[in-house]
């Protein structure tokens, strides 16, 4: 069996989840000989899936009816926050989404909330879970892996890091990870990531002059490729998520995978996806409470770590692997009997 992979994403800026979720899956399903793998215009395969949504999405997507999987990594609440004016672009969002989902023969709900906002989308299509799968040895961090991104970055050896992992915009909660910086000077808060959508990120104006008159403790390093990423986990200390909407996001797990304690914001999203505990707040005086606890307390930061250490094993790559090629063999399985049936 031939499996085409594919995603828009190898010809733009990289450095999102979408991306990182995409390169996972080919090393995933390229790990072992039991299938074959094609990328993009590498050839065609007997099923086709897809981590995009764009043209390349459908046009590639024609020769593949009834065999069409969409990894469902977007909802069209994931604008709030991210671009202008998306209460006025919300209805055609939807509308565009409903097509999306309804393209694919399988949607792949990456959460119980990517399930249910595809039912409310309108989609007549199949659903299945499948969470991201998470290549743990990529993460793994390791004193050179620490020394190595403390130099990029910068840092010197005794300061302790809270890092930020994200895009520039409001949805990611950046503003609210300065706030926690503003409130514990003594730690250095290091936010990587960037803006793919340029102009067109909610709040540019309100976050840059924010960003221009930050305290002297927080660092914007920019983007980062996947490789170097490790190493800017490493670095780090600890990692502060207070995204405001995510469905199954990367950051954290991956952070989780490199050792940290990982403090998220209190989402509905989290209570239904997660099945171990996690450490979270609701307001800044839970993080900058969490956040000087973690520096001063080693016994709780302990404890963070081993609910780190928990929270990675939902993300089995070999459990994830398995029932891919199952939704693969039966979507094949099924376009060949029906080719058998009307000869």
């Amino acid at each position: 069996m031939k499996v085409h992979i594919a995603s828009e994403t190898q010809y733009m800026i990289q450095g999102n989840g979408v991306h990182t979720a995409f390169v996972d899956h080919v090393d995933l399903m390229k790990s072992k000989q039991d299938v074959d793998v094609v990328v993009n215009n590498e050839g065609v395969g007997d099923v086709f899936h897809c981590h995009t949504y764009g043209p390349y999405y459908f046009l590639k997507g024609l020769f593949y009816k009834g065999r069409r999987v969409h990894t469902v990594h977007v909802i069209p609440e994931s604008i709030k926050g991210s671009l202008p004016m998306w209460k006025l672009l919300m209805p055609l969002v939807k509308w565009y989404f409903k097509q999306v989902y309804s393209y694919a023969d399988v949607c792949i709900a990456i959460s119980p909330r990517v399930e249910e906002a595809i039912k409310e989308t309108g989609a007549k299509t199949e659903i299945v879970r499948v969470y991201n799968p998470i290549p743990t040895e990529r993460w793994k961090s390791s004193p050179k892996r620490r020394a190595e991104g403390r130099r990029i970055l910068g840092i010197a050896d005794d300061e302790f890091v809270v890092l930020g992992v994200g895009q520039l915009q409001a949805r990611k909660g950046v503003e609210e990870f300065m706030d926690v910086a503003e409130a514990i000077p003594g730690a250095r808060f290091v936010w990587a990531g960037g803006r793919p959508f340029k102009a067109m990120t909610e709040g540019i104006a309100r976050i840059d002059k924010r960003i221009a008159n930050v305290t002297a403790n927080v660092q914007f390093a920019g983007m980062f490729d996947l490789d170097t990423m490790p190493l800017i986990y490493a670095a780090a200390d600890m990692l502060l998520f207070p995204s405001t909407q995510e469905n199954c996001p990367l950051a954290p797990i991956e952070a989780a995978a490199c050792g940290l304690p990982v403090v998220f914001r209190d989402l509905k999203e989290y209570r239904s996806l997660y099945e171990h505990p996690y450490l979270n707040g609701i307001y800044i005086n839970d993080f900058v409470g969490i956040t000087r606890r973690m520096m001063t307390d080693k016994h709780y930061y302990a404890n963070a770590v081993i609910l780190s250490e928990n929270l990675v094993k939902q993300f089995d790559k070999h459990v994830v692997r398995k029932k891919l090629l199952a939704l693969y063999q039966r979507l094949s399985n099924s376009i060949t009997n029906a080719m058998s049936l009307s000869v």
